[in-house]
Order: structure tokens, then sequence, then C-alpha cells
């Protein structure tokens, strides 16, 4: 037989949890179509992978990357990180369907300049990526806080009949288009006055289409336990896996409350479907507010639009500068960004050893001084998480990176090196693999990820990039679902972490 590719003496491992083993692995087109031995195969391309992984290309399963997969489609801070796709549209915020005439309220910012939301329905936007495809594959959520920006000229209130059904509308539509699901972000501005039955409401198509709902819940500090109780019952009224996005428990007076939270989350578990992820770090990153500064250790700004000078500096030696005042700084910096050192190392330990913690980086690609998350969160996990600390084996390290997503999210044929399945596969080297990125200095690459394939085209050879583009905007065929949202099987997890 003759392949594209041969992935030859590798230890593979799948990304269902199940231990590695050595074979080979053969590609022909956009897919795995051997694995085994094949030494007596021929390939147009030969990568000899003695000593090293080959795993399912990682899915980062928390993203911002709507806009940056456009702008910028070599996507190198995922690719070198051995990811093949992105799930964009989260904490309430996508770039479509919306089209902006005027700066977007923060955060929406946070994915570029206003010019950039010009999608006036979700079809459109995904239809974009296809004309202009980027290395990676995008999956993509429809934001609740992005449908009051478009149908609300007061976001100061809860929505009336007329926006709610004008955003449930386009909710139809995202998920006709191929959205996986809708993402919230009540803990932002814009989304702040939604109460749980608009949310309810704006969501009710997925009752008929199935999906997530992703969300960044309304508060991750001393109110969290309600929080999570108001996810759960979106949840439930709507039939949906939920996915409690970027747990943590945030603020000093809160470390260690982890314990708390997972518990809540393993008891609701038997009534419905939840899972969570994660990133590797013990601070977080968004838009520059006063509540989070004033929880936090340390405050890093991130960017500030009037004085880009100060991005990478200390937040609280600039107060000086504003009369010692927080707001008065906040009001002269922003729009702005920054990054909070706002939970507990052991917390965060915690959380990513629970079986249903995914990876996402939850990066923030237009910072000026981004937080390390951006180009080192999956390699840290192998590196770090895995191999140093030894929070759990390298095999349940990638299932939370690939198989365990897939299933989540509901991404067909990906994330599990099964022969059919399309070849999105990354090769690194187990003893080096690890991130490079640090607060200090965020952009450095990682070392250790040597190949990365998409659709069965390389995209990282050697640790370099080769410019090809073979990413999709991947669309849920959520048709073969309907009837069986009732089913938890159909996403049933086969963790081994």
């Amino acid at each position: 037989m003759h392949y594209d590719v041969i992935l030859r003496h590798g230890e593979l491992i799948d990304g269902t949890g199940a231990a590695r083993y050595s074979a080979d692995l053969g590609v022909l087109g956009e897919r795995i179509a051997a694995i085994g031995d094949l030494s007596r195969d021929t390939s147009n391309t030969v990568i000899d992978a003695q000593g090293q992984i080959v795993a399912p290309g990682f899915i980062d399963s928390h993203t911002h990357d709507d806009a940056f997969v456009l702008s910028v489609p070599s996507v190198e801070p995922k690719v070198c990180q051995g990811v093949t796709t992105v799930i964009a549209g989260n904490c309430g915020i996508s770039l479509a369907p919306l089209c902006a005439d005027r700066e977007v309220p923060q955060p929406l910012d946070l994915l570029g300049a206003w010019q950039l939301f010009r999608f006036p329905s979700f079809a459109a936007y995904l239809d974009a990526l296809d004309a202009a495809p980027a290395a990676v594959n995008t999956v993509a959520l429809v934001g609740h806080s992005t449908l009051r920006v478009r149908h609300m000229a007061d976001l100061q209130r809860a929505a009336n009949a007329q926006e709610i059904a004008a955003m449930a509308a386009d909710v139809r539509e995202s998920m006709a288009a191929g959205a996986y699901g809708v993402s919230s972000g009540t803990f932002y501005p814009p989304a702040a006055a939604a109460t749980l039955q608009e949310l309810i409401d704006v969501c009710a198509p997925l009752r008929e289409t199935g999906g997530v709902f992703a969300t960044h819940l309304r508060d991750e500090t001393t109110h969290i336990m309600d929080s999570l109780e108001e996810a759960f019952e979106i949840g439930r009224a709507l039939n949906v896996r939920v996915v409690l996005s970027h747990h943590k428990v945030a603020g000093k007076e809160n470390h260690g409350r982890s314990v708390q939270t997972l518990a809540r989350i393993d008891a609701q578990r038997a009534q419905q479907r939840l899972c969570l992820d994660c990133h590797p770090y013990p601070a977080t990153s968004t838009m520059l507010r006063a509540d989070r500064i004033r929880q936090s250790s340390r405050v890093m700004l991130a960017w500030s639009k009037p004085h880009p000078e100060f991005a990478g500096r200390d937040f609280h030696e600039l107060l000086s500068m504003f009369n010692d005042s927080i707001d008065s700084a906040i009001e002269a910096l922003s729009p702005a960004g920054a990054i909070y050192f706002v939970m507990d190392e052991s917390d965060v330990e915690r959380i990513f050893q629970h079986e249903m913690t995914m990876v996402g980086s939850d990066g923030l690609p237009n910072d000026t001084r981004p937080h390390p998350r951006l180009w080192g969160t999956f390699p840290r996990v192998l590196g770090e998480f895995s191999r140093t600390r030894r929070l759990f084996p390298l095999e349940a390290a990638v299932h939370k990176m690939t198989g365990l997503t897939a299933e989540q999210f509901g991404i067909e044929e990906r994330g599990r090196l099964v022969v059919g399945n399309y070849a999105d596969l990354v090769v690194f080297d187990p003893e080096r693999v690890i991130d490079r990125a640090t607060f200090a200095e965020p952009t450095l690459r990682p070392e250790g990820i040597e190949h990365v394939f998409v659709n069965g085209r390389a995209v990282l050879t050697n640790t370099r990039l080769t410019g090809a583009r073979p990413g999709r905007a991947l669309r849920r065929s959520h048709m073969r679902h309907i009837g069986k949202a009732n089913s938890p099987a159909l996403y049933t997890s086969h963790a081994h972490a």
C-alpha cells in the first residue's frame, strides 16, 4: 500500500485515555488510513517517530480566536503547541452575528477592532472561514453578549420579549448554520443584567437542535455556588450539556473552595451532563475591572488603548500617577486588559485532575503583552503537570486535550487515533515537551512539539511552520442528534483519567 504520509516507530496515545502502544500510522488524503505494522508499505513522506509520541491533534476547548483565525491564519501560537482545532465564541463573546458601526463594548473588544464585527449572520462567518482557511480547524459557539449588543440599545436591563425573540431567532439560525452551541458571560457588563429566564428563553432553540451551553459563571468568587446552581438550572431547562468555562475559585478568601465546587459538580453529574475546562496557571486575564483588581495578589497590565506604553507594567506601580485611586486609574487606562493573580495553585491542580476537565487556553491573541497561556498551555500540561508534577499520566493529559473534548462538544471523527478519522495529528517528545512562555516573556514558543498535521497536511514540520492552511470551519451536523438529545450515552466520556 502507498500512503501520503507514514509515521514510523512512534508510541501512539490514541486520545481515549488507554495505554500507549507501538505502531506505525499511515495517512491517505485527509484521513488516517492505517494503524499497525506498515514496514512493507511505501509513502511520499516518511517521518521517523522513534522515541516520540504520536497523538490526535490537540483541541483547544476555550479560545477567543474568532477573529484571529481570519486575521492571522497561520495561528502560530496554537500550531506550535500541537493544537489543530480551536473552539471559539466563548464567554458570551462571538464575532458573529454582529455588524458593528462603532466601538463595541468591553469585553467584545478582546476579539479585536470593531471593524472585524462584519458578519450579519453566523453562516456568513463560517463561510468567510471557508473562503480564507486558517492553519487550524475552527469550532464556533454563538455568544449571548454579542446577541445582546446586536439587539439591545440599553444593555443595563433585562431583555424584553421582542428582544428575546430576536436573539432566539439568531440562536436558531446559528445552530442551523453549524454552531456547536451557545456561550454566556453574565460576569461581564453587557450581560450582567440578563436574568436566568432570559438565558433560558434565548437558548430555547437548543431544546430541538442540541449542542452545548458553555458559561462563564456570573460569579467565580464569593457567590460561586449560587452561580453553579444557575448554570445547572439552565442546562436542565434546555436538556443540553453544560460546559463550565475556565473553572476556578477566585479571590484569596475563596482559595481551597475547589473541594466544594468539584463535589457539587460531581453530585449534579448524576442528574445532568456537565464538564469543565481549565488552563494550567494561577492567573487569569480579561478586561480591566476594579473587582478583579481587589481580589488579586498581583495585577499586570496586558494592554491599554490610551496608554500602550504601560503594557507589561504592574498595575499597582502605576497607581501613584492616578492619585492612588484604582477607579481613577481604570478610567484613565481603559479600554484596557490585565492579568490577575487571583487563584491558588492547589485549586488549579485539583480542578485539572478532575476526570471531566478539558484543556482550554483562554488566550487573548490581541493583547500587547498576553498571558503566557496563549503560547504555553498545552506543552505546560504535558511537561509540567504530567511529567514533572505527576498529577496524571501522559495518556490522561492527552485525553483531556483530545478525545474528551471531542466527546463533550460532539466533534465527530476527530480527537482519537482511529482508522477513518481525520488526520489531525501531533508528534511530540515526551521527555522534552515544555512551555517556555512566562509572564515576563509571554510569547516564547514551546519546546518538544515536532510535527503537526491538520486534515492530513503538515502545518508544522521539524518545529517549523509550513505555511499550509488546511483548516476548516467545522459545522455541527445537528440533524443526526435530534431525537437523541436525551441520551447521555451519545456524549459519554470513557475517561481513564
